[in-house]
């Protein structure tokens, strides 16, 4: 695309008045820059529609004069597909109306620019619960999140955020709204237009609200965190987590002993949560719908694990704030990986049966390709989704390790691939993985995928830099 003339941003900036535009660096620059400082964009305008109707107008404009746009959430994505390269920056975060909730329908409808945390307490007002959560929730809006397809803590039980969608709103690559904020489980009349959207990352149209699933409110809660020799006791405790719960695990994440140790020593405020410190640790978190069947459950089913040798060591939250705090050491396992200088970081998915033997698999490659290099694992079991992260050896240079990322990445990937994985399980693939996932789709695939893009953006002005 070539740069905006003055004449499409002087339209731009009329369409949205005074208060919808900004050229002021100091504005700018927090749009700019993603949370891992990878990627440092530019743009000669950011947008900042308030309404649908205002995103349909510069929109529309773009389309007539080919300005291309990168849309933006909350700014949390870790791939690079929200920072933009010379686009127009348009962020959604004025976007801000809860605009219904209906209890009967178990539904609730909002805007892109309503954060995550947002959304879950104008569920819990009426006593439901939208149970797709992230460390990064405060800040992480819905649009994002959809445009991502994030997944989270509670895939395992309630599935990725295309499960938790009924219906969406969008601005398509013409400027034309598409309303489709049904409250309905059910509509066979044709292609589902909403998952096309979801996980699209603002590449066919950009979300401008959602009609959200919701469930109900769990009155019983049960949290541990155990501790276990290897990644093969987690697999197996898992499906006996699930099999005695009768299905309710709601969250099971796996971590890796360095990652833990590096929240300790990063992270003010944060506790060994296991006298033994083990080499594996596993949070386990069961849901019921009464105060006392979780806490019940979840003691028998650490009991018996511990007597067949499963577990070597666990401690069971007594209250919420001890709840929190096992929480805590999980959710900041990427805050406590960044001052260690960054890595090679690795978001995949392997079938749940062949995490262990992938994890075997990957270390023993990785090291051979980088010896002395720190591995960190942590994720979501449930799913199959591991965050492998690869970090210096103690003492080498920071910058020819990380001018090795590529390659070594391509090791990890190679094998993720081998097993009938993914190279992105819950991020995206924006900026960073657009042109690795080429080497693992078939030519079909991204040939249909290129079709529909064409279809909904032939002119390529919705985020251009990523997807195919």
């Amino acid at each position: 695309m070539a740069v905006p003339s003055p004449q499409a941003l002087s339209k731009l900036k009329a369409a949205l008045g005074p208060k919808g535009w900004s050229e002021d660096a100091d504005t700018l620059a927090p749009y700019l820059r993603e949370w891992r400082d990878r990627w440092q964009g530019h743009t000669p305008l950011l947008l900042q529609p308030g309404s649908t109707a205002e995103v349909a107008a510069v929109v529309a404009i773009c389309a007539r004069h080919r300005v291309a746009i990168t849309p933006q959430g909350g700014n949390t994505g870790l791939v690079g597909g929200q920072i933009p390269m010379g686009e127009v920056l348009l962020t959604t975060r004025r976007l801000r109306a809860i605009r219904d909730v209906s209890p009967l329908d178990d539904a609730l409808t909002v805007e892109a620019g309503v954060t995550l945390h947002e959304a879950q307490q104008a569920a819990l007002a009426v006593q439901r619960r939208f149970p797709l959560s992230l460390a990064s929730e405060g800040t992480a809006t819905v649009g994002g999140v959809l445009s991502t397809n994030a997944g989270g803590t509670s895939v395992l039980r309630y599935g990725m955020a295309r499960n938790l969608v009924l219906g969406i709103e969008a601005v398509l690559a013409d400027g034309r709204v598409f309303n489709g904020l049904k409250r309905l489980r059910k509509d066979n009349t044709g292609y589902d237009l909403k998952q096309l959207l979801i996980g699209a990352e603002g590449t066919l149209g950009i979300i401008t609200a959602a009609t959200l699933k919701l469930s109900p409110v769990l009155r019983g809660r049960a949290t541990a965190m155990v501790g276990l020799d290897t990644p093969q006791q987690a697999v197996a405790l898992l499906a006996r987590a699930k099999a005695e719960s009768g299905g309710g695990v709601e969250a099971f994440e796996l971590m890796k002993r360095l990652g833990t140790e590096l929240v300790l020593k990063w992270i003010p405020d944060t506790r060994e949560p296991l006298e033994s410190a083990p080499p594996w640790s596993v949070l386990i978190e069961l849901g019921s719908g009464d105060a006392d069947t979780a806490p019940a459950a979840l003691e028998r089913l650490l009991a018996g694990a511990f007597e067949d040798g499963l577990i070597q060591d666990a401690a069971i939250a007594a209250n919420q704030t001890q709840a929190a705090a096992f929480w805590r050491l999980r959710e900041e396992q990427s805050a406590g990986l960044k001052p260690e200088g960054g890595g090679w970081k690795h978001d995949v998915s392997v079938p749940v049966s062949q995490i262990a033997d992938f994890i075997e698999e990957a270390s023993a490659a990785v090291e051979a390709f980088e010896p002395g290099a720190r591995i960190s694992v942590f994720g979501h079991v449930g799913d199959g989704n591991l965050h492998y992260d690869v970090l210096c050896p103690e003492g080498a240079d920071l910058k020819a390790f990380l001018a090795r990322w590529e390659a070594g990445s391509r090791i990890v990937h190679d094998i993720v691939a081998r097993y009938d994985g993914s190279i992105s399980a819950e991020h995206g693939l924006g900026r960073l993985k657009t042109d690795e996932a080429r080497r693992y789709k078939s030519e079909v695939e991204l040939d249909a995928m290129r079709a529909v893009r064409k279809a909904l953006d032939p002119l390529g002005t919705l985020n251009p830099g990523v997807l195919f």
